[in-house]
């Protein structure tokens, strides 16, 4: 079976990450991956160190026909069988590189929770009949993708998963407290993730400074980066909250300073599923959540995690207070998570992927 994969995204970010995985997999049982991606991207380095057959593409735009011819040269080279496509403007493209006759099945991936536009391009390309499956990573983006398909039975959920051999090694180390100075005795509570709109950063920056003025001791870390970093930036100030929060960039030592946290807040108003909540799982470190998108799929409130209502900032302070200062409490939501992570590796999502892509062509 030969598969070709296709983002068009120039950073890397978590969906990057679950189509790294998910190569990784494939070729374990024997899928000959290939891969078009964006000239001068973050996957296209990925591709080049990692020796995976690849086609570097402009992907200007959803209009991008050029592209599109491209994608059907390659696929005709390579004798592809099937078209996995992973973002917004490689999913358009695939569609006009069908129409061009390519003729291939398509399967989309879809990891974020937003409706779908309502105009008639958005319209057109989800409901197009070449695409076969459309994987969502949690029920809730199938729940809200279902009005807007004309054959809803096309969803498929297919959770994300990780790497959990990346985190085997992890443990508190105490790196993070030295390179900031701080006390081990400093409670450092913090979220992993893009600093994006629908991350929701301000109620997370409204949740330090209630805590603050509670007079808890603690650092409050944002570790990621992103198009609304500037925006939050400013939001920090405003509140005086300088020397609480700490912005720590974009950080390829995770699976290090990940186990130094106190707690995991992420106060995400949308979120497909949130996989570095199960990053956390895997780093025993207790997650405080909202309740936004795919988040209580895998946060199940008082057993693998805490769970508050979006933009609840009382209920949000009032948990991580409980987490901080109930041991038993603590104690039992990183035994549950733990085993409940048991049920997203990397291996039982690419297992499931895989299944989808002999159904398709078994249909074909």
């Amino acid at each position: 079976m030969k598969v070709l994969h296709l983002s068009s995204e120039k950073t890397w970010r978590g969906g990057e990450q679950q189509i790294a995985y998910l190569l990784s997999e494939l070729v374990t049982h024997n899928v000959q991956v290939f891969v078009a991606c964006r000239r001068h991207s973050a996957f296209e380095t990925y591709c080049r160190q990692q020796n995976i057959p690849h086609l570097s593409l402009p992907f200007a735009n959803e209009f991008d026909l050029v592209t599109a011819l491209q994608l059907k040269k390659y696929c005709k080279q390579n004798k592809i069988d099937l078209v996995h496509v992973h973002s917004a403007h490689s999913h358009a493209l695939s569609v006009w590189a069908d129409l061009l006759g390519n003729n291939l099945p398509i399967i989309l991936s879809r990891r974020v929770d937003f409706p779908v536009k309502n105009n008639w391009l958005s319209h057109y390309k989800y409901n197009y009949p070449g695409i076969r499956k459309i994987i969502c990573v949690s029920d809730k983006i199938k729940e809200v993708m279902a009005p807007d398909l004309k054959q809803p039975e096309k969803l498929v959920t297919i959770h994300s998963g990780i790497d959990l051999s990346r985190f085997e090694e992890s443990y508190r180390n105490g790196k993070l407290h030295e390179e900031l100075d701080l006390p081990l005795s400093k409670f450092l509570i913090g979220n992993v993730s893009a600093i994006a709109p629908h991350k929701d950063y301000f109620t997370f920056v409204d949740t330090a400074a209630q805590l603050i003025n509670q007079d808890l001791e603690a650092k409050f870390l944002i570790i990621g980066d992103g198009p609304s970093r500037p925006e939050v930036e400013a939001y920090v100030a405003q509140k005086n909250m300088q020397k609480h929060i700490l912005f720590l960039g974009f950080r390829q030592d995770i699976p290090e300073i990940l186990p130094e946290l106190d707690v995991f807040l992420i106060t995400s108003e949308t979120e497909g599923l949130g996989t570095t909540i199960l990053d956390a799982f895997a780093c025993r470190v207790p997650v405080v959540a909202t309740a936004g998108g795919g988040i209580p799929e895998i946060v199940k409130n008082n057993q693998t995690g805490m769970l508050a209502a979006v933009r609840d900032t009382d209920m949000l302070a009032t948990h991580v207070l409980n987490v901080l200062t109930i041991d038993s409490l603590r104690s039992r939501l990183v035994t549950n998570a733990t085993e409940f992570l048991n049920g997203f590796t990397k291996e039982q999502t690419a297992l499931k992927t895989l299944a989808v892509y002999r159904e398709v062509l078994g249909n074909n």
